[in-house]
């Protein structure tokens, strides 16, 4: 074998050492000294009980489609973990149900979900941007009753949402908005939660020197907010957003209150209206109607998830 030869399977060999050193060194990089590292009984106590979790937060899901295909008379009669009939009749027994779902809503079904969309949606939205400038107003600006405003704020967290329905009522009914999509939407937007995550992220996510650097260079207020502060808030606001999203989604009592028309009912609404008929008696196409009317909810949930998640830590550090 020649010079060259030796050194370049020597070069390899050492290549392939320094790869798996750094596979090694990357695996463990974020591993806790030994003094800190928990037990082999406590980490099997923690995968035991995250296990239950799964479980118990899957179980329902699993149990509305299982239920979801079944008949009357299959839900009492046959095993309530599986399903009534065999695999191969499953699409038969899903497009009856289906069939029933909307017979029973008189073909309202879809319209209910595009009606909880939108009220989620654009509640969402527009209570997202205003509790995101709120936040940073209070958090970032010194005015004459600021600390009031913000305990009148806080003091609206401890006042529960059926208390001010009839409120809001008379107020929407005065003004002629009682029956539309406004009178759901414009109370679902204001939310003192949501003031307080923007508050907290304003305070800690946007520093004060980033910000008088943009108006030594000239920029006004509003262009700094929507070009640098949104941006630094984009998780922050993707939190509040799936918590006013799925709030209003789950709204029950104010629909209830403002709207009486079939075409303006969200899904939870409509579902109850077909529940509380006195003829009505088929639970499976009920379950299937909670499950597809459930589903935007998962799909949001599903592709925000990264989001959310940096959200919820962005104002655990500070600095």
């Amino acid at each position: 074998m020649s010079t060259a030869e030796a050194i370049d399977k020597e070069s390899r060999a050492a290549a392939r050492a320094r790869k798996k050193a750094d596979k090694i060194r990357d695996k463990h990089a974020n591993d806790l000294p030994r003094s800190m590292q928990p037990s082999a009984l406590v980490k099997t106590i923690t995968i035991v009980v995250l296990v239950f979790a799964l479980i118990y937060f899957l179980f329902p899901i699993y149990w509305a489609i299982i239920a979801s295909t079944k008949t009357p008379s299959q839900m009492t009669g046959s095993n309530g973990l599986w399903f009534a009939v065999g695999l191969s009749d499953l699409p038969a027994a899903i497009a009856k149900n289906y069939g029933t779902l909307i017979g029973w809503t008189r073909g309202q079904f879809w319209r209910w979900v595009l009606n909880s969309l939108i009220y989620s949606g654009v509640s969402a939205l527009v209570g997202t941007l205003v509790a995101v400038m709120a936040g940073y107003a209070t958090a970032k600006f010194n005015f004459r009753g600021k600390n009031l405003a913000i305990g009148v704020i806080m003091g609206c967290m401890l006042m529960p949402a059926a208390l001010l329905t009839i409120p809001q009522y008379s107020i929407f009914h005065a003004m002629h908005l009682t029956n539309t999509m406004l009178s759901i939407i414009i109370p679902c937007c204001v939310s003192p939660f949501g003031f307080f995550l923007g508050r907290v992220y304003a305070q800690t996510s946007v520093p004060n020197e980033l910000l008088e650097a943009a108006r030594i260079d000239g920029a006004s207020e509003a262009r700094i907010f929507f070009t640098i502060v949104l941006r630094i808030l984009a998780p922050a606001m993707v939190t509040i957003f799936l918590f006013l999203f799925v709030a209003t989604w789950n709204n029950f009592l104010l629909p209830l209150m403002m709207v009486s028309s079939d075409t303006l009912k969200p899904v939870t609404l409509g579902l109850y209206g077909m529940v509380s008929l006195a003829t009505f008696t088929d639970r499976g196409a009920l379950m299937m109607g909670a499950l597809l009317g459930v589903l935007p909810v998962i799909v949001l949930f599903l592709g925000l998830q990264r989001y959310w998640q940096a959200g919820l830590a962005a104002g655990a550090v500070k600095g």
